[in-house]
């Protein structure tokens, strides 16, 4: 990782310690898996779930003889997530051979790629924010590298209780490990750039991002300093398969090196663990330097080379991105800052919103989608793929506002119907009698009928004109919510002669 310091010391970000304020440094290693029915270099299948040992060649289970073959749809698919973080392509890298040794290892050493890598530096700015004027922060955080690599298998302790099994489905399964530069400074820094980038590889469908199933996950580096002097000692996280957890290691990391740093002692360089049920990190090992890999080029594989009308195809095909998303629905559909991030974070997020906004009010869909779809999806714990109301339905309930058949509230009843019971927005307000009474006359009579009931406060409401919006709710409880709530209020003002 690059030891280069290029941002400027920020007090807003400073840790206060016992002793004065600390600074945190951040670089995270995210190991994304590659979108491919093959790994790297065999053929075996890369299907999430399959029994243990299913999903194994003769080249993963490293059987003397077999030789790796490079899978050219994992070279396309790294060349697409370096166009997509902006960062340099290069067209001639090489894969080393990474040395150590681990039971799920079964070559006893990991084919990587170390000074070629096939993607250099780039950038990725993260957004922080709303702050409390509404405004966001932009953020460039630097890209040092994305080199392809093949996964390990897994050691399972948990089958026997006098030995571990191996199970090698995940043996030789194509990974691309996208280094950042050290460029975070907090927690939410962190958990922001996991955020963005995860949803960079799913909007370019080259990783699906799903951290629950191990497929992208990171090692979090941590060190803290006063501010302005070098670098200190840093501590690897390893594994982290969670944004949330990434936050919460990083906070538990950075105080336990502060009281360490302020009671006198010194880091230990090593890899650590994070307990999500204690909320702690702990040793595992102490941490290698690369030359205690001793690395070099792979024998059985020549350098990887392509042209620049291989980058220039895979440029031309990749879909908008979730910048240029997000400048576009502010631009053409009116959105806010805060709308337009909450919608394009995450492309299935993105899709559903513009089906539903293709032909009606962006602002109007983007409100009924974060408050009530996202709100909803929120309060019951699912994810957007997970909803019942298509955006066919929800367009179908916007639809039903505008033609002035439903009020607002009227809308809301009936997006729970729909969620609970499925069906045709229209069908169901004529069939549960949800629709709007417009008629004025009918709606005249209830204006009239409350204002005679209440003779002492139409009379103040000539004094305190905000009463009137108590007569409009009360015609609307009588109406059961049905009464065009436009209608209701010029009326009413129109009998208690306010303004």
């Amino acid at each position: 990782m690059s030891l280069a310091d290029t941002r400027t010391p920020d007090p807003k970000r400073f840790i206060p310690g016992a002793t004065g304020d600390w600074e945190i440094i951040i670089g995270m290693e995210v190991h994304a898996q590659v979108t491919s029915n093959a790994k790297l270099f065999s053929g075996a299948s890369t299907e999430f779930g399959a029994e243990p040992n299913a999903n194994v060649s003769l080249v993963d289970a490293a059987m003397p003889g077999m030789l790796p073959v490079i899978n050219q749809e994992c070279v396309r698919q790294a060349v697409r997530t370096g166009l997509g973080l902006k960062a340099q392509i290069n067209k001639r890298s090489v894969f080393d051979r990474k040395n150590y040794f681990f039971p799920d290892l079964p070559q006893g050493y990991q084919i990587s790629q170390y000074k070629d890598p096939i993607v250099g530096e780039g950038t990725i700015v993260i957004s922080l924010g709303p702050d409390k004027k509404g405004e966001f922060e932009d953020i460039e955080i630097g890209i040092e590298r994305l080199h392809l690599e093949q996964d390990a298998g897994k050691s399972m302790h948990d089958q026997h209780p006098t030995m571990s099994y191996i199970d090698l489905n995940r043996s030789g399964v194509a990974l691309m490990e996208i280094v950042s530069k050290p460029d975070l400074r907090s927690s939410d820094e962190a958990k922001a750039y996991m955020t963005k980038l995860r949803a960079i590889v799913r909007y370019l469908g080259t990783c699906d991002g799903n951290m629950e199933e191990g497929s992208m996950r990171a090692d979090v580096n941590v060190s803290v300093r006063r501010p302005g002097e070098p670098f200190g000692t840093r501590c690897e996280i390893k594994n982290v398969n969670s944004i949330r957890f990434i936050g919460q290691a990083i906070e538990h990391e950075a105080r336990r090196q502060i009281a360490i740093l302020e009671d006198g002692g010194t880091i230990d360089q090593e890899t650590r663990l994070f307990d999500p049920g204690k909320g702690e990190t702990r040793a595992m090992r102490s941490k290698e330097d690369a030359h205690d890999y001793r690395y070099f080029p792979d024998p059985d594989l020549l350098p990887l080379e392509f042209d620049d009308a291989f980058v220039a195809e895979l440029a031309a095909d990749l879909p908008e991105l979730p910048d240029d998303k997000k400048e576009r629905l502010i631009s053409s559909l009116g959105l806010s800052a805060y709308d337009a991030s909450i919608l394009v974070s995450d492309k299935a997020i993105a899709d559903y919103f513009e089906a539903v906004a293709t032909g009606r009010d962006g602002k109007t869909a983007a409100n009924w989608v974060i408050n009530n779809l996202l709100g909803k999806l929120n309060e019951t714990g699912h994810d957007i793929e997970e909803t019942p109301v298509s955006p066919a339905q929800l367009g179908a309930i916007i639809d039903l506002i505008k033609a002035g058949d439903i009020s607002g509230s009227i809308a809301k009843e009936l997006f729970e119907i729909v969620w609970n019971e499925g069906g045709d927005p229209a069908e169901i307000v004529e069939e549960r009698g949800m629709k709007q009474v417009t008629d004025t006359g009918a709606i005249e009579a209830e204006v009239d009928k409350v204002i005679a009931a209440n003779p002492d406060k139409a009379e103040q409401a000539k004094e305190k004109p905000n009463l009137a919006g108590w007569f409009v709710g009360q015609v609307m409880k009588a109406t059961g919510g049905k009464a065009n709530p436009q209608a209701v209020n010029a009326l009413v003002r129109q009998k208690l002669g306010v303004e």
